[in-house]
């Protein structure tokens, strides 16, 4: 299975990348992770709602270039679906084999994902109704998605 998460900005703060490492590297026995980041854009303070749009709209650009055609797309949405940890494995497990394996998810910037990427999500998924730094997200993802090949393995992992 090949998971790629797609994200907008880099990861700044040490500790947010030690721990995508680790994850990155128990996750070698599950599944083939790939993190492509793409440039996200200055925000300035006060900044109107028709700059913010514009703002979502080319950092939607750059993730809708990096998504190929026959992916199966899950945007991380605060108006997504809910998931407990036992349905996001079995989620999992269904799309690898439905969808050839091949899943995105996508991590947008702190404005949240332009609407051209948002229709082009198969399955828009919500972790809290809560706002996390995207960076934290990241770290989060990677866990869950951890979490999710354990659960289906029926290998132990703490609750």
């Amino acid at each position: 299975m090949r998971i790629t998460i797609l994200c907008v900005g880099k990861i700044k703060e040490k500790f947010y990348r030690d721990a995508i490492a680790e994850f990155e590297k128990r996750l070698g026995r599950y599944c083939r992770l790939e993190i492509l980041e793409v440039a996200d854009e200055q925000t300035p303070e006060g900044a109107s709602p028709a700059l913010e749009e514009q703002i979502r709209e080319k950092e939607g650009a750059r993730i809708l270039s990096r998504i190929r055609e026959g992916q199966f797309v899950c945007t991380l949405e605060i108006q997504g679906k809910k998931m407990t940890s036992e349905r996001f494995a079995a989620f999992l497990e269904q799309t690898a084999m439905e969808e050839k394996g091949q899943i995105v998810f996508v991590i947008g910037g702190s404005l949240g994902l332009s609407q051209a990427v948002r229709q082009r999500s198969d399955l828009a998924v919500s972790f809290s109704d809560m706002t996390f730094p995207h960076q934290l997200m990241r770290v989060i993802l990677c866990e869950q998605i951890y979490r999710g090949f354990r659960i289906s393995r029926g290998e132990p992992y703490h609750k």
